[in-house]
């Protein structure tokens, strides 16, 4: 048996004015429209972010009883192990279609909710809290510099995934940096400078929004309104509270793991993929991602990233959407790079289309660079 997404889609996004169950509702309600299927097909419900029994709360809210939950907490990398997760339980037969959802409305209610997470529940806050530093900024700041310092390359270099980023958002008209325009090296070097090498432009934006797709059999998908989206493979690591305990700041270890075994279920290589979706919640992070899932070698991403490759027309289109860093971030950005791989895969992405995508790659990131899942996407064309 094989799993497909049949539907996914967005709820309102920026800066809303709304709750957080309400724009769960419109993401939930939105992508099994997007389906053809209503709430009373839903038997399976996967969600983070509402409370702490989010299912329960949410599910009550949609007026749903379902028979197979999950509410796995992995930050930024939730909704691609919830999709793992929902994949095995369809195939076992525990539900038959399942929402994967999420939403906040961290900027409307102007609150950083993660913020202050590792100082107070973590061993390792007390040889880190005396420094100072900025939850999760200054820790991923680390990373960059230990990767400048152990492989070269330069901060203009990194620069490039935040420009990147936003020439695709200029073509997403439901990015919060739709209309802001182009960036330049100098305008991301200029920058406020948050936790060095880190300017604000190398940082996510703070955003409402949410995002869901929903899931089903591949021969019931081929019944329904979209062209399914098959699920071809999944993995995922779990290596690292804060970075005390981690060797290489610059291994990004459970990206490798995680993607690896992704292809490897999948029958695929890096030069299969057609469309990257990654986690950028720093340019660092989309910078070790792209190259742990194994698109270039140690060291080499600062050179390989030049020259318009992850920008529109080049050899790897990268966050399509506009990513984190100018399409929207609201706390986990994981739902919306699925979102957006469906999109790119059934060619409804319009002026960002990558032509003849077949292939899709969306990999989520949770804390400091320490949950990771990675979900490979396919069409037949």
């Amino acid at each position: 048996m094989t799993v497909a997404i049949v539907g996914a889609a967005e709820s309102d996004l920026g800066v809303t004015g709304r709750s957080i169950l309400t724009l769960q509702t419109q993401a939930v309600t939105r992508a099994l429209a997007d389906a053809g299927l209503t709430l009373a097909d839903v038997d399976g419900l996967a969600t983070t972010g509402v409370a702490r029994f989010s299912t329960t709360q949410l599910g009550e809210y949609l007026g749903l009883a379902p028979r197979w939950v999950d509410s796995t907490f992995m930050g930024g990398s939730a909704a691609e192990a919830m999709v793992a997760r929902a994949s095995q339980a369809i195939e076992a037969g525990q539900a038959s279609v399942v929402v994967v959802s999420f939403a906040s409305n961290q900027r409307s209610a102007r609150s950083r909710s993660l913020a202050g997470v590792l100082e107070e529940h973590v061993p390792e806050a007390q040889f880190e809290t005396p420094y100072g530093p900025l939850f999760p900024i200054s820790y991923y700041a680390m990373a960059a510099n230990a990767y400048l310092h152990a492989y070269g390359g330069t901060r203009a270099q990194l620069a490039e995934f935040a420009i990147a980023a936003r020439e695709w958002a200029l073509r997403n008209p439901a990015a919060f940096r739709h209309g802001a325009g182009p960036l330049s090296v100098a305008d991301v070097l200029d920058a406020p400078m948050v936790s060095t090498p880190l300017t604000t432009a190398h940082c996510c934006l703070v955003t409402d929004g949410g995002g869901a797709v929903v899931l089903t059999r591949l021969d019931r998908a081929r019944d329904l309104r979209r062209m399914p989206v098959e699920v071809l493979g999944y993995g995922e690591r779990s290596v690292n509270t804060s970075m005390t305990a981690v060797d290489d700041l610059t291994a990004n270890a459970g990206a490798v793991a995680a993607g690896a075994e992704a292809f490897a279920r999948a029958g695929i290589t890096a030069a299969d993929v057609d469309v990257l979706e990654v986690y950028d919640s720093f340019t660092i992070t989309a910078a070790l991602t792209v190259e742990a899932l194994g698109f270039c070698g140690r060291g080499e991403v600062l050179d390989f990233v030049q020259d318009g490759r992850i920008r529109p027309g080049g050899a790897l289109p990268l966050n399509t959407s506009g990513g984190g860093l100018s399409y929207c971030h609201p706390g986990q950005l994981g739902v919306l790079l699925l979102v957006e791989a469906v999109r790119q895969l059934r060619g409804e992405a319009g002026e960002r289309q990558v032509p003849g995508a077949r292939t899709a790659v969306a990999h989520g990131t949770g804390g400091i660079f320490s949950a990771h899942a990675t979900v490979v996407l396919g069409v037949d064309r």
